[in-house]
């Protein structure tokens, strides 16, 4: 399997570090949080800098896998508000990080950003069309880009707009762009989902619906850290053939970054070995 760590594990270390950190630990890539990078997000980057930041990871051995958490910087960012400024810079923001994420050499942008996707008070359904359009658009600029673009479903508890995969598909259909679709993330599906994480990706993996999945536990730790039993959710993608990225992505590190990115890693290399040899 390809593992990613999501790199805001380690936000504080240049990029560098964090590339030869992961590579040693076992990991095949990093998942990068753009804000991560700077402040300004990807206006402030130039083609230089992102060649920069491609060859120095690339050369520690593991690759850019992909962007999540993509509209923290630059700040003010939301799919559903009406003002027509913070509309066109989110639209401006959100195409450019798909080429930014091209020019990385990633695969997809995964959409969570909970707090730049509030619904208002009133009339919800008009801030749900403006994401629509947003949702569109940043389709239409991933197909150009031969990237993926997907929406993740979250927990209630983070937000009341996409909190299921019937959510997020409701969203793919009405988009339609091929390279539009969604994934799932193991903390919050375990707390919204009725069905189980194995049953949702014989669902939704051969359809195409899901195609990145982050292991995190809904303790919001590393895998092996809490409740979650990932062994069926690995033997489930190892039946299924998934050749996508798995993203760790724990939220509280326990007792830090570097040793919830070690435990994490050999919990999942542990569990891979031990589905594999019920094969």
């Amino acid at each position: 399997m390809k593992i990613s760590l999501c790199n805001e594990v380690i936000r504080d270390w240049e990029i560098g570090r964090q590339a030869g950190f992961a590579a040693a630990l076992g990991y095949d890539g990093l998942e990068i949080a753009p804000f991560t990078l700077n402040d300004g997000g990807p206006a402030a980057l130039d083609a230089a800098d992102l060649d920069k930041i491609r060859s120095t990871v690339e050369a520690e051995g593991v690759a850019i896998s992909g962007l999540h958490w993509l509209l923290i910087a630059p700040e003010g960012l939301s799919v559903t508000s009406a003002d027509p400024a913070i509309a066109q810079r989110t639209r401006d923001t959100m195409e450019a990080l798909v080429e930014m994420c091209a020019a990385l050499g990633g695969s997809y942008l995964i959409h969570g950003s909970p707090a730049q996707r509030v619904l208002p008070e009133t009339d919800a359904d008009a801030a749900k069309a403006r994401a629509l359009d947003h949702f569109r658009a940043a389709g239409q600029a991933a197909n150009k880009a031969k990237v993926h673009y997907l929406l993740e479903p979250l927990s209630r508890a983070q937000t009341a707009f996409v909190n299921t995969l019937e959510d997020a598909a409701a969203i793919v259909g009405d988009v339609n762009q091929p390279n539009f679709s969604a994934m799932i993330d193991c903390c919050s599906a375990a707390q919204t989902e009725t069905a189980s994480i194995p049953d949702l990706l014989s669902q939704h993996l051969p359809s195409g619906l899901i195609r990145h999945v982050h292991f995190n536990d809904p303790n919001k730790r590393s895998p092996g850290q809490g409740d979650l039993n990932f062994f069926p959710i690995v033997q489930r993608l190892l039946d299924l053939n998934y050749d996508g990225w798995i993203g760790v992505e724990p939220f509280d590190y326990v007792p830090d970054g570097p040793a919830s990115a070690a435990r994490a890693i050999g919990t999942i290399r542990a569990l891979e070995q031990a589905a594999q040899a019920e094969h």
